[in-house]
């Protein structure tokens, strides 16, 4: 049997209950039942405050340098951003900003946001998409969006959405049939 993908997921909103951290945790679901994963989330809302006092990655506890460390070794990478006046939030942004800038090099990168209406929807491609550029990583051309309009009591309520987290999980999985995307041993 293969050895499970380590997928590193990064839920950035910091509030609880979260519709990002649903969307997020979908996401991994849908993925799992693609390709066989070790999953790890990732929630800004736990670390938020440690990593906002941080200046530099010198300045990190031993436990967020293992949080970067996770990220940097993810073999897949779910990104999902609530949005917030019409971007993903400082402090996400702020966590990307201290991990190396080379260690997501062909890094494969599901994107995934929230926002309070469709109006919002480009912030995978005009936000989010350029940030990953930057790191050189492999975003892929399938992300997921949704609105409020798509959950109900925390739940996703859409079978749209629920067909855009499957389709984006169907076209993330042929990536793993190459062995050179693969980090881990």
């Amino acid at each position: 049997m293969t050895s499970p993908i380590k997928v590193v997921a990064v839920s950035g909103g910091t509030y609880r209950p979260s519709r990002t951290l649903v969307l997020t945790n979908a996401v991994l679901d849908a993925l799992g039942e693609q390709l066989p994963v070790q999953a790890q989330v990732i929630e800004l809302a736990d670390i938020a405050r440690p990593l906002g006092a941080a200046l530099s990655r010198q300045e990190l506890s031993a436990e967020l340098e293992q949080t970067l460390r996770e990220i940097e070794t993810a073999d897949l990478l779910v990104v999902a951003s609530p949005v917030y006046r019409g971007s993903y939030p400082g402090l996400l942004k702020h966590l990307f900003d201290l991990v190396d800038m080379n260690a997501l090099i062909d890094t494969p990168v599901l994107l995934a946001a929230t926002g309070g209406s469709e109006r919002h929807a480009l912030v995978l491609d005009h936000q989010l998409r350029p940030l990953f550029s930057f790191f050189q990583s492999i975003t892929l051309p399938i992300g997921v969006y949704a609105s409020e309009g798509d959950f109900a009591d925390y739940q996703i309520t859409s079978d749209t959405l629920r067909a855009r987290i499957q389709l984006a999980a169907e076209r993330a999985a042929p990536l793993f049939a190459r062995p050179q995307l693969r980090k881990t041993a």
